[in-house]
């Protein structure tokens, strides 16, 4: 099983490590293109991006090897030939399940120890390609805006790198200064050190806006502004633009949830949980100090101080503090009341109180939900480490018992059904997670859904496979829709070579006879419409044709011994009377009348029956027909 399985396993591993990895590649192309990065930066970022990939492909490996592995035997009839043998299916999965136990180890540790250093070296890396400013390639014909605080337009470029009509906007000094260069040709090149543009023009002008002088500005509106034209046979500008590659400091991420395992993540949660509960309890205290049950409790508690503190004057008629007397105040006739001066003043006011009560308390809310959102993330990413694991052996216990079910190998079904499983996992697995990220649900319950969806679909597989069960057999179910509108296969009789027991024609004759005479009856007395309700009354069953269903075969069971091959080959006229009452099989009386009374689904039911009587007196006929074919037989012979 071993050998079977493992270069399989090497196989689908690299294939999807490698389909994930060009997924990788395709979403971040637009910050790999026209950087001018080094093979040595790419060939980094490959290697990070591949084992950054691993938690993606090996599940979905192990489900296409597992799938493919059995589906072999299941083709080549090997795994018939080991549960002849005795070996049961558990037994045969027994090497497999101990090597994907140790897999599954293995990529625990792999999530808890390697992952952690991938994340940060991965996304530093990524950070530090996407803040590398691109190299140069200034098109023709529109205007180039990648250089900072510089627009270049070039009408036209000249094989050897010459620019023709050139036109530069300069907002170096800011977009009042601004200066507009026209030159005839340019060349374009980087400094040494990558770190500055080197613009040689030839034979052009700049024109520059200048600032008004005081004196400018006192003469008013008739004065004009001053400007600075140059003409220039040779120029030269330098423009600072960075073209290296500046590997950024990784120590930002290290921080973060990415770069941390189980036990850093833990220790992460403890401290934020503190750090969240003092924020609550800090929300909860200021929204307490700002509400009226505190004045209340203030007078409450005064008042009992006061008994305490001096019981003397508690019980005589000292005055001690009192609560306010309540009184009931018609603020709408003192607002009214008031000057249309006061009243603007006392709505101003109140409109900036309030203003100043829902910006506090909605930075309040997004400082609170920001913790809350950093130990959520905390959570989800304790909870992945695990789930791989478990992922891995979920997808094998399904991979394995599919592929013993529908027997089917090669590259072709398994794929087709892996790509699908593949697919449903990772949409649950998504929606549990953004469930968890955005608090919808607990951290644990968005983490583990796709497993807890997984798992009994894994169990039930199991144990269909184990029972030799052919619930994913399409031949299962090409037959049954074939019951269901009559076409069923028909009799296959052959000579036997060595014949114990004769058949006796005389005694056959008589049971002949009254099959044909039943045929008759049945035909008289069964039309093909039942009424509706009498037909759910009975139940559905038709225990006649059952009756005669067991005749005929007796009667085939009897004529299969005969040697005469005219009589071998008309007993294979005869219809397989059976599969006309699989819908009703198991009712009885009261079941149909519920059907019939109060579910719809008893209408198309009824018609399909109806559709079955139909195909049935087609057979009755094909029975009564072979029957008389049959006597003629038997008695000129």
């Amino acid at each position: 099983m071993l050998q079977t399985f493992l270069p399989l396993f090497i196989m689908t591993f690299g294939i999807c490590l490698f389909i994930v990895l060009m997924q990788f590649l395709w979403r971040s192309i637009d910050d790999l293109v026209g950087k001018g990065l080094g093979i040595s930066v790419l060939a980094e970022m490959f290697f990070y991006a591949a084992l950054f990939l691993v938690p993606m492909a090996l599940p979905l490996s192990l489900l296409l090897a597992s799938l493919m592995t059995f589906g072999n035997l299941g083709e080549r009839l090997e795994l018939l030939a080991m549960k002849s043998a005795g070996v049961s299916l558990i037994h045969i999965m027994r090497p497999l399940i101990i090597l994907i136990a140790g897999v599954s180890i293995g990529a625990f540790f792999f999530q808890n120890n390697v992952m952690p250093v991938v994340n940060v070296k991965l996304y530093a890396l990524l950070y530090s390609m996407r803040q590398k400013s691109p190299e140069l390639e200034i098109p023709e014909g529109v205007f180039f805006k990648d250089i900072p605080k510089y627009t270049i337009y070039v009408k036209k470029k000249d094989p050897d790198g010459l620019f023709r009509d050139m036109m530069i906007y300069d907002y170096s000094d800011g977009f009042d200064k601004a200066m507009v260069i026209v030159a005839d040709s340019a060349r374009l090149k980087t400094s040494a050190d990558k770190l500055f543009l080197v613009l040689s023009l030839y034979n052009g002008e700049a024109f520059q806006n200048l600032q008004p002088s005081s004196s400018t500005r006192k003469q008013g509106g008739d004065a004009m502004d001053p400007y600075r034209r140059e003409s220039f046979q040779t120029k030269e500008i330098l423009i600072e633009f960075d073209a290296n590659f500046t590997r950024r400091d990784d120590s930002f991420l290290q921080n973060q949830y990415l770069g941390k395992n189980l036990e850093g993540l833990q220790s992460s949660i403890d401290s934020m949980t503190v750090r969240l509960d003092s924020i609550k309890a800090l929300n909860a205290k200021s929204l307490y100090d700002n509400s009226y049950k505190k004045n209340l409790h203030y007078w409450q508690e005064q008042a009992k101080v006061e008994e305490d503190t001096d019981p003397v004057a508690s019980s005589s008629n000292v005055a001690r503090v009192q609560p306010p007397a309540s009184m009931t105040l018609n603020y709408d006739s003192l607002y009214q009341a008031q000057l249309p001066s006061a009243k603007a003043a006392l709505l101003t006011r109140v409109k900036v109180a309030a203003e100043y009560v829902k910006q506090d308390y909605h930075f309040r809310a997004l400082t609170l939900g920001d913790e809350a959102a950093r130990v959520r993330r905390h959570y989800t990413e304790w909870h992945k480490k695990l789930t791989l694991s478990f992922a891995c052996l979920v997808f094998f216990f399904i991979g394995a018992p599919l592929g013993a079910i529908i027997r089917k190998g090669g590259l072709g079904v398994p794929v087709i059904i892996s790509v699908l499983l593949y697919i449903f996992y990772y949409i649950v697995d998504n929606i549990g997670f953004k469930m968890a990220r955005d608090g919808v649900w607990e951290a644990w319950q968005g983490m583990w859904l796709s497993s807890a969806v997984l798992t009994p679909m894994g169990i039930f597989l199991t144990y269909k496979a184990v029972n030799d069960s052919v619930i994913l057999n399409a031949d299962t179910y090409l037959n049954i829709l074939k019951n269901l509108i009559g076409k069923r296969s028909g009799r296959k009789i052959e000579m036997k070579e060595v014949i114990i027991y004769a058949p006796d024609y005389a005694a056959l004759i008589p049971q002949l006879t009254d099959l044909k005479s039943q045929c008759t009856d049945y035909l008289k007395t069964h039309k093909r419409w039942v009424n509706y309700f009498t037909y759910w009354k009975d139940g559905g069953k038709d225990v006649t044709v059952q009756r005669m269903a067991v005749h005929i075969e007796a009667i085939v069971e009897e004529l299969s011994n005969s040697d005469q091959i005219l009589i071998l080959n008309k007993l294979m006229d005869y219809p397989v009377i059976s599969g006309y009452n699989q819908l009703s099989m198991h009712m009885n009386k009261k079941v149909g009348l519920i059907l019939a009374f109060f579910f719809p689904i008893g209408i198309p039911l009824y018609f399909l029956a109806i559709y079955q009587r139909g195909l049935l007196q087609h057979d009755m006929k094909a029975v009564q027909r072979t029957t008389n074919e049959l006597l003629e037989m038997i008695q000129t012979s």
